[in-house]
Parts: C-alpha cells; structure tokens; sequence
C-alpha cells in the first residue's frame, strides 16, 4: 500500500482523520461505526421478516397510482411512501429522545 504524504510531510490519511475528528467531534467515529451496525441489524431484520413483509399490501394501498397500458405499467405508490414517512418519522423520534 503506497502512503501519499502532504508538502510538510504528514501522512496524509491521519490528516484527514484529523480533520474530520475536529470538525465533527472526537467520537465522530464511533458514531459513525455505531450507525453502520444499526443499518446492519435493520437490514438482518428486513431480511428475515421479508416472507412476512411480503404479504402486507405495500404499493397497493387505496390513494396510490397505478396506470397500465399494454406494454406500459405506471406506478406511482404516494399513498404508501407517505406511510413509510410517517413511521420512519416516528420511528427516528422515538430514538431520538
């Protein structure tokens, strides 16, 4: 692995380390491993859960659209985008408080 260095000399991958631990914090890192784990364990759970998940009506919900001509399908699902909003919405409020 080649290591690129800056005009005074510094690594330039712990510069970058740096610079972003100053912006962000000092456990910027942590939070951001933190975060990667917990996508991780939704997208294990989507996973599992899919074969049940699968009977829900998502996308046929009455309000969303749906055009079909022959050789052209339309889907417009805003009625289930709205659900999904409104419990992701709920869903990051809870965590956050």
């Amino acid at each position: 692995m080649t290591r690129c260095n800056d005009s005074r000399g510094a690594n330039t991958r712990s510069t970058i380390s740096r610079t972003l631990a100053s912006r962000h914090g000092p456990n910027y890192f942590g939070r951001m491993h933190r975060l990667f784990i917990i996508l991780g364990m939704i997208l294990v759970a989507v996973g599992l859960l899919w074969p049940v998940l699968r009977r829900f009506p998502w996308g046929r919900l009455p309000g969303d659209i749906l055009i079909e001509r022959p050789g052209f399908t339309f889907a417009f699902p805003i009625t289930t985008c709205i659900v999904v909003s409104l419990v992701l919405s709920l869903i990051f409020w809870v965590l956050r408080r």
